[in-house]
């Protein structure tokens, strides 16, 4: 999912050009959803109902509830992940209710590294860390796939080293 101006954009006077999360990082969130409160409503449904009757089995619904709600809500945080590449900076906007959006300069940059966990290999996702001068300005982006986060790690260590081999 790919919003913004065209790919040749990318100067600080232009809207640059933003590159969304892969679907693979919502498949695997919401399985992560239903592997979880799953089992909770069908261990609290059968708890209640033989315990303390038939009528108390009402409440195995709070999870399957709390599961529907995290399932749409998973959604659109998903989609509210983005990065753009810009001349002097890396943008990262993210969040529902509160957005927020991270600068990062590119001289500021210390160290990019790729993670990808048990789970995430295998969905095949992997994650980029950011980390650098001020940690108030420390970043991620999971879930893009592992081919982009090498390709996005070397660009960014590219420029990072590009940009403080001038100061």
């Amino acid at each position: 999912m790919e919003t913004g101006s065209p790919a040749g954009a990318g100067t600080k006077g232009t809207e640059p050009f933003w590159t969304g999360l892969p679907s693979g990082l919502l498949r695997m969130r919401r399985l992560l959803l239903v592997v979880w409160l799953g089992p909770a409503a069908l261990g609290v449904g059968l708890l209640l109902g033989l315990l303390a009757g038939p009528g108390w089995a009402a409440f195995a619904l709070l999870p399957l509830a709390a599961l529907a709600w995290g399932w749409v809500l998973l959604g659109r945080n998903w989609r509210s992940w983005r990065y753009a590449e810009r001349a002097d900076d890396l943008l990262i906007t993210r969040g529902v209710l509160w957005r927020e959006e991270t600068v990062v300069p590119y001289g500021r940059m210390q160290l990019v590294e790729v993670t990808s966990g048990p789970v995430e290999r295998h969905f095949g996702l992997a994650s980029v860390q950011l980390h650098t001068a001020a940690a108030a300005t420390d970043a991620t982006i999971p879930g893009l796939d592992p081919a982009e986060a090498e390709r996005l790690r070397d660009r960014l260590t590219e420029l990072g080293e590009a940009r403080s081999a001038g100061l």
